[in-house]
């Protein structure tokens, strides 16, 4: 069924509402609730469906200018359940308003399941899982007209805002949940842009990683553009079997970014694509670079399933074994490779869902809920058995160990001052200027082993404790995780991913900077630790705080 896309009333302090315009003075739909603010995109509303589209007339015509989001309805159509549609701004053709940066053609702003509007956080999620981006947020909070009022837009190239509640609602409540101010004379033209012809609003960087979600082709000029990379490997037929196991959104971009990247040193891929890609792309496309090859050695087969789901956790295993076989085609061990996951039904996305599902209903703090799931997830495979498993963790009642890892300058000081509940920070550093200069490397075994009984007297004693050392690579990890088991302690990896340029530009500007040789050699020894080597994993930009979590059960994960 076809569904006409509601008038959305204006606010009472909207000056662009014409006698026309449906006005709404009632905002208590509004009032009390928390709302989220979008920027007003300037195109034509249409709405996509499993099984067509249409702009917001039911019966609109062939028009050049939505040639581009049928092409795109056509990638992502088979991924929108039935009895749901899309709705967002065809923004191919210039209107009254030109834009020349945008990360599409089709921003989506809404999501229906039959008459219920979705919430906006399910919406985004929904959306960027099919390929598609939604407007700038400009503003959420707790309905509040004085902040809305505030806003401030450049009216040469913004139309207006669009408010709604956070929540979802039905269709009936539409005109309660949903307000729009725009801009005085928002037409500006003196003919209508359907009459004249199509001149193309400009697209960014972004879109081509945009394209790549939606299931699109490859332009693979323009994708190296976008993440900032001069040179890459061909994709080979990466972009095929990633479309064959139905990839779309962040696993597809991922999958192709691997196979194109693959050869260049993980932790720089990991560090210098948080920019454009944000911390969890990137520090996925990195992860599935290091571990592809991991499918290319034979494997005992009575160990391969263990062996299989310990690499699930760590990456999407359907994407690993495309980028393995893109990378070396014919290879007969990643082809037995992935004929043993699809029978152990771990090439699906999410294959771990159930037994999550299962733990998250037990009501368990953050730290507990994380240490239950790292303890059941290679030791079971049926949510019946998780739950009875983990009744030894459930009182919370263990040491903490938080393992700090990255190059000096990374921000490791700055992130332990701005930890709570921390009894006890070893530090080599500060231990060698205990002992005389923390520049002095010649007594580092001295100093590691009188760290290591500290860490174990502190974590017999149930404390919280921070290993601060740049554990650069799995053998200097070691140790730490040795007694962090002995004393049956809850691990966290903190990782700093910081681009090159940025830790050395922070290394001059530091009391005790090191000579740029030293840092060069901890960078080519620095090897991230992958998800699954603690019980969890925080990632660290250089805002200095968390932005992705590895081994999470209570938050959504990659």
């Amino acid at each position: 069924m076809r569904v006409h896309y509601p008038r959305t009333p204006h606010l009472p302090w909207s000056p662009g509402a014409t006698a026309d315009d449906v006005r709404t003075a009632d905002l208590s739909g509004l009032a009390g609730r928390e709302v989220v603010v979008t920027e007003k995109l300037d195109g034509e509303n249409t709405t996509l469906y499993r099984d067509g589209l249409h702009a917001r007339s039911l019966d609109s015509a062939h028009h050049p200018s939505r040639a581009w989001v049928k092409s795109l309805h056509g990638s992502v159509a088979s991924a929108i359940p039935a009895g749901w549609r899309v709705c967002g701004e065809n923004m191919y053709a210039r209107h009254s308003l030109g834009y020349d940066d945008l990360d599409s053609w089709f921003y989506a702003f809404s999501v229906w399941a039959g008459d219920r509007c979705l919430s906006w956080d399910a919406t985004v999620r929904f959306v960027t899982s099919l390929g598609i981006p939604v407007p700038k947020v400009l503003w959420r909070g707790i309905f509040d007209e004085r902040a809305l009022r505030r806003i401030r837009l450049d009216l040469s190239r913004q139309e207006g805002y669009v408010v709604r509640v956070a929540d979802g609602f039905p269709f009936e409540e539409f005109r309660r949940c949903v307000a729009k101010w725009v801009r005085t004379g928002h037409v500006q033209t003196d003919q209508h842009w359907m009459l004249g012809p199509v001149v193309a609003n400009g697209r960014g960087p972004a879109a081509a990683l945009w394209d790549v979600r939606a299931g699109m082709a490859v332009d693979v000029p323009g994708l190296l553009a976008a993440v900032g990379v001069s040179e890459a490997e061909e994709p080979g037929d990466v972009v095929g079997r990633l479309d064959l196991l139905g990839r779309r959104g962040d696993a597809r971009l991922a999958g192709v970014l691997a196979a194109m990247l693959r050869g260049r040193p993980r932790r720089k891929i990991a560090a210098d694509l948080v920019a454009p890609l944000g911390m969890r792309l990137a520090r996925q496309v990195a992860d599935l670079t290091g571990l592809y090859g991991r499918l290319l050695v034979p494997f005992p087969d009575d160990e391969r399933r263990i062996g299989l789901t310990r690499l699930a956790l760590a990456a999407d295993l359907g994407v690993l074994h495309a980028v393995a076989a893109a990378a070396h085609p014919g290879n007969q061990e990643v082809e037995w490779s992935a004929m043993h996951a699809e029978e152990a039904g771990l090439l699906g996305e999410r294959p771990f869902e159930p037994l999550k599902s299962a733990l998250r209903m037990q009501g368990l703090d953050e730290d507990v809920a994380d240490r239950c799931w790292a303890e059941a997830r290679c030791r079971v495979s049926t949510a019946a058995e998780a739950v009875p498993l983990t009744w030894r963790w459930r009182s919370g009642d263990f040491p903490r160990l938080i393992a700090m890892i990255g190059p000096s300058g990374s921000g490791k000081s700055r992130f332990i001052g701005s930890l709570r509940g921390i009894d006890e920070v070893v530090s080599l550093d500060d231990l060698r200027e205990a002992r005389g200069s923390r520049e002095d490397q010649s007594a580092n075994a001295t100093v590691f082993h009188i760290g290591v009984r500290r860490l174990e007297r502190a974590l017999t004693a149930g404390r919280t404790v921070v290993w601060d050392a740049t554990s650069l690579n799995r053998r200097q990890r070691a140790m730490p995780q040795t007694v962090a088991a002995r004393r049956d302690a809850f691990v966290t990896n903190a990782v700093l991913l910081v681009p090159e340029e940025e830790l050395f530009r922070r290394n001059g500007n530091r009391s005790h900077a090191l000579p740029p040789d030293v840092l060069s050699a901890q960078l080519g020894r620095f090897s991230p630790p992958y998800p699954g080597e603690a019980h969890r994993t925080w990632y660290v930009g250089a805002s200095g705080r968390v932005e992705d979590v590895a081994g999470a059960l209570g938050r959504e994960e990659g």
